[in-house]
């Protein structure tokens, strides 16, 4: 019988390939056109949460490239106290599939690719719907998503303040140690959500809440402000949606899917604060061209995205060819 070997990558691995900001961008940007052209199977989230007190979920989340001829499954973990085990919160493997015979070709460590692919499509996103003068950038969240957020967002804008925050005040001044090393620039710790997000041109919520808290409310918005929340747990003020001018997703049907718990605007949807009717597009449109971005300098824009398996499956697929080019990973026997 015909022998089948898959490759995997570790995260020492992926670190071995030179991958770049640019490299990270361009796949999402590149899998978010073909969103936009129906080039994509998307199917949706499920959610596996085991009988652990609560200490934390899985997310399994389940595609198909058209495009680039691959499917895949990754299963992510959201456990929200691993930082007292020094481990991340999110940790994550991706198992990429032959679509035309099923064979596994891959397993890869999927903990850096959540965590860029989310920060990318945050600078994505702000790409098409900020002000391309956006000057300061505020951001909630030390977490892993969050670097990833500021680091590919500065790699557009180049900003010329960033203010960043934590409920933690160890976590939040290591954060900004380490940002102000990587940029090369000074990185201002921030210890209130006001101090850090009013009035910033860019403004993003990666907080880690338990519990619901207006942490972002109206009055930090600005014309002309891009807001981008995306925390599991809500962070806003309930009615702050009547400030804002187009809201953006990344997909409307996942906006609406899982655990009502789940999700920066679920109380809105919950409440029937957000409909269809109020939402202007998904990205995917607007990176295709198919809707407009931002039309003015005085739009207050919202773009909420809750993860798309497709934008994993792009910048895993994109590791693996540059890994198969290097003979970079592990063959495992699989028959």
């Amino acid at each position: 019988m015909t022998s089948v070997w898959l490759r995997y990558l570790t995260g020492a691995d992926i670190d071995s390939l030179g991958i770049t900001d640019a490299d990270i961008v361009g796949a999402v940007e590149a899998v978010l056109a073909d969103h936009g052209h129906g080039r994509v199977v998307f199917e949706p989230r499920t959610h596996l949460v085991p009988d652990n007190g609560g200490k934390g979920h899985f997310n399994i989340l389940r595609g198909h490239l058209s495009s680039k001829q691959v499917s895949g499954v990754k299963v992510v973990g959201d456990f929200v106290g691993n930082f007292e085990r020094g481990l991340p919160s999110e940790m994550a493997l991706i198992l990429l599939l032959d679509p035309d015979t099923g064979m596994p070709r891959a397993i890869v460590d999927g903990t850096m690719i959540t965590e860029a692919r989310t920060g990318a499509m945050t600078a994505v996103g702000a790409k098409h719907l900020a002000r391309p003068d956006s000057r300061v950038l505020g951001h909630i969240g030390a977490r892993g998503t969050a670097w990833w957020n500021v680091v590919l967002l500065d790699s557009l804008f180049d900003f010329a303040e960033i203010r960043v925050t934590s409920k933690r005040p160890e976590s939040r001044e290591d954060f900004g140690r380490r940002l102000s090393e990587r940029l090369g620039k000074d990185v201002r710790v921030c210890a209130t959500a006001e101090e850090t997000l009013d009035g910033a041109d860019i403004q993003v919520e990666a907080s880690r809440l338990t519990e619901p808290e207006a942490l972002v409310r109206r009055e930090f918005l600005r014309p002309g402000t891009f807001l981008v929340p995306y925390g599991t747990i809500s962070a806003l003020e309930l009615t702050l949606l009547d400030d804002i001018d187009k809201v953006v997703v990344d997909d409307w049907r996942e906006s609406q899917s899982g655990n009502p718990r789940f999700g920066a605007l679920r109380p809105q949807l919950n409440a029937g604060l957000l409909t269809a009717d109020g939402v202007h597009a998904e990205i995917g449109d607007v990176v295709a061209g198919k809707k407009p971005g931002r039309e003015h300098d005085a739009e207050r824009i919202l773009f909420w995205h809750r993860g798309l398996s497709t934008t994993d499956l792009a910048v895993a697929d994109m590791i693996l060819a540059r890994a198969e080019a290097s003979g970079v990973g592990t063959m495992l026997p699989y028959r």
